[in-house]
């Protein structure tokens, strides 16, 4: 058994010894590529480069591809576009904080017939009374002796005669206190007739009362006139204590 054993291992080292004497003749094959492994995995970023160098104009031409890499002046404005389509309307915002008070506007001024007028200006109002204890001319036009009230000036106590400055609509009323016969007229270049108001009595104190309201113009006049109708002769006479009491308003002015 133990010859058998060392017949063996000789013939294996007969036979490494007879392979490792092989010549270029008895070489293998090349084997076949191996296939196409997948795509990697794609890198870290790299490390941001240093900053470049200004460039430098130089005589001479100049590579096309250089001037295309390099910024250029800023070029003139184009002409507005067409405007687009109008958006959605947006939701009401909120309430905005008050605006402090603007200064106070100039004082207005009177501009005249036809104009408008500030509140200031528009206004007219007179308050006259007679004492005189004659009887007011007939034909005349009665005259006053006190003036309780003349906003802003528009009646004349010693001609009778207010005067139109803002044109609108007035009210004209008068009383008259006496113990004899008195006719008054409201007469005004705004009506073509004078309104005749006329009281008969005898040794009575009476009150006698007029009114009317006129749309008037600038400049135009109203005043009261005393006429005779039925009076004695004795009564254009009179001289016991007589009133006559004139007053006129604005009710409101033209605003056109």
């Amino acid at each position: 058994m133990g010859d058998y054993y060392g017949l063996a291992v000789l013939v294996g080292v007969s036979l490494l010894l007879t392979t490792g004497q092989c010549d270029v003749s008895c070489s293998g094959l090349d084997g076949r590529p191996g296939e196409k492994g997948p795509p990697g995995r794609d890198g870290y970023p790299g490390a941001k480069g240093e900053k470049g160098e200004p460039v430098v104009m130089v005589d001479g031409p100049v590579d096309p591809g250089v001037l295309l890499r390099l910024k250029g002046e800023m070029g003139s404005r184009g002409s507005p576009g067409a405007m687009g389509p109008k958006g959605y309307r947006g939701a009401l915002g909120a309430a905005g904080y008050p605006g402090v008070a603007g200064r106070p506007g100039p004082d207005g001024r009177n501009i005249g017939h036809g104009g408008q007028h500030s509140p200031q200006q528009a206004r007219s109002a007179f308050s006259v009374i007679r004492t005189d204890n004659s009887y007011p001319r007939v034909g005349q036009v009665v005259t006053f002796q006190s003036t309780e009230v003349n906003t802003p000036g528009d009646f004349t106590a010693a001609t009778g005669y207010f005067t139109c400055r803002v044109p609108g609509v007035y009210y004209f009323t008068f009383h008259s206190v006496a113990k004899v016969s008195v006719c008054l007229y409201i007469a005004s270049d705004a009506l073509a007739d004078k309104l005749g108001f006329c009281d008969y009595n005898r040794n009575i104190e009476e009150v006698l009362s007029g009114g009317v309201v006129l749309q008037l113009r600038a400049r135009q006049k109203v005043w009261l006139e005393s006429f005779r109708d039925q009076q004695r002769p004795s009564e254009m006479g009179d001289i016991n204590e007589k009133r006559i009491i004139f007053n006129g308003f604005l009710l409101f002015a033209n605003t056109e």
